[in-house]
């Protein structure tokens, strides 16, 4: 077995086991409450140690909010792959169409999740840390496509903020109206509404 082989064996066999604990902190959190499930039981239930729950996240939220970095982490990829002459905006709105493209049906645990936080306010905290970083990690893809000066990165962290902000009320919109349209037509709908006041950045 070659070197790079082993290296991808091994890199496969982390991202499942900090996928595992990512499902059980959710089970559990949806079992118990989020206020009840403990490090300790979210390694017991994903078969792993203490100290490899350790490895991988510093507290329960991480592991209850990786979903979100992970499926924001694909999500900045398709910002990256959009062509170089789209505007800032135009590239958010054809990277999300492209995601919820390939996505099809919503992914049940990011809508279990957000069902979760609404029920559990005392979850609000770790969840806007978790926004932190995704906005961070959107910002800095958007700052590559301003042409004009933003040398303190207001531009770019606005586009960024909004961009998820339109997402996350569209998906909250949705669960109270499902049979009413789709996740990604609402958002579709709302990004379009948001992005006129965009539509000069460049």
């Amino acid at each position: 077995m070659s070197a790079a082989t082993e290296q991808g064996l091994r890199e496969r066999k982390k991202a499942a086991t900090r996928q595992a604990l990512h499902e059980a902190a959710l089970r559990l959190a949806l079992e118990l409450g989020p206020d009840r499930v403990t490090v300790e039981a979210i390694a017991d239930e994903a078969g792993v140690s203490r100290r490899t729950f350790s490895n991988y996240f510093a507290n329960k939220e991480e592991a209850l909010f990786y979903g979100d970095l992970r499926r924001m982490g694909l999500l900045a990829g398709q910002i990256r792959a959009r062509p170089a002459s789209e505007s800032p905006w135009a590239a958010l709105i054809a990277a999300a169409a492209g995601y919820y493209g390939e996505l099809g049906d919503l992914d049940p645990q990011w809508i279990t999740q957000t069902r979760l936080v609404r029920r559990h306010p005392s979850l609000a905290a770790a969840q806007a840390q978790t926004f932190a970083a995704m906005e961070r990690e959107i910002s800095a893809e958007v700052a590559v496509r301003l042409q004009e000066p933003d040398p303190l990165g207001v531009r770019a962290k606005l586009l960024a903020a909004t961009f998820l902000a339109v997402l996350r009320v569209s998906l909250n919109v949705w669960l109270e109206h499902p049979a009413e349209t789709t996740f990604w037509e609402l958002a579709r709908d709302s990004l379009a509404e948001a992005g006129r006041g965009f539509e000069h950045l460049t």
